[in-house]
C-alpha cells in the first residue's frame, strides 16, 4: 500500500508517542519536502522529532509538478498541497489529512483520504490501543487537537466508547 502524509496526522501522533500506529497499520509512509519542512519547525517548540528522523519506514520524497502545488496553494498550505500534488503522482492508495479544506480537494482530485481520528478508530479495531477516547483526549491536551463536540461522540459511539 502506498501512503502520503500531510503534516497533522504525523504532528498529532507525534506529540502522543503514538506515532508507531502508521507503521503498524501501514508499514510505509512516504511525505512530502513541504511536509518535512513543516514538522522540523516543531523542533522549535521543543518537540523531538527523532521518532520521524529515524523512522526508516517513513520516505521523503520531491514532487515534480510545481505548477499544480502552487494552483493548488490558492487554496492551500504548501504542506496540503505538495502532499495532494506527490499522492496523484505516485499514484497512493491513501493520504492521510485532517484539513476538511484539503481532504474535500483531494477527493475531487480522486483520491483516498483518511485523518487522525480514522486512524485511531483502525488502531483500535486491530487491538494496537485500548481507547480512542484517551489519545484524543491526549492530542487535545498535548498536540492543541481541536475536534467537533458532535463529530467526537460520533468517533466514540462508533468504536463503542460512549
Amino acid at each position: 500500500m502506498i501512503v502520503v502524509s500531510d503534516t497533522s496526522p504525523l504532528s498529532s501522533l507525534l506529540q502522543i508517542n503514538s506515532i508507531y500506529l502508521l507503521k503498524s497499520i501501514y508499514g510505509k509512509i512516504i511525505l512530502p519536502n513541504a511536509v518535512m519542512d513543516e514538522l522540523n519547525r516543531l523542533e522549535s517548540k521543543g518537540i523531538d522529532l527523532s521518532a520521524i528522523k529515524n523512522a526508516d519506514w517513513i520516505e521523503v520524497k520531491s514532487v515534480h509538478d510545481f505548477n499544480a502545488v502552487e494552483n493548488l496553494m490558492l487554496e492551500l498550505d504548501r504542506g496540503e498541497s505538495e502532499a495532494i500534488v506527490l499522492a496523484k503522482e505516485i499514484h497512493s492508495d491513501l493520504l492521510l489529512m485532517d484539513e476538511a479544506k484539503g481532504r474535500h480537494i483531494a477527493d475531487l482530485e480522486g483520491l483516498k483520504t483518511i485523518g487522525v481520528l480514522g486512524i485511531l478508530v483502525i488502531a483500535k479495531n486491530k487491538k494496537l490501543i485500548n481507547s480512542v477516547k484517551e489519545k484524543i483526549d491526549e492530542m487535545k491536551l498535548k498536540a492543541n487537537f481541536w475536534i467537533k463536540e458532535d463529530l467526537y461522540k460520533r468517533v466514540l459511539e462508533s468504536v463503542n466508547e460512549i
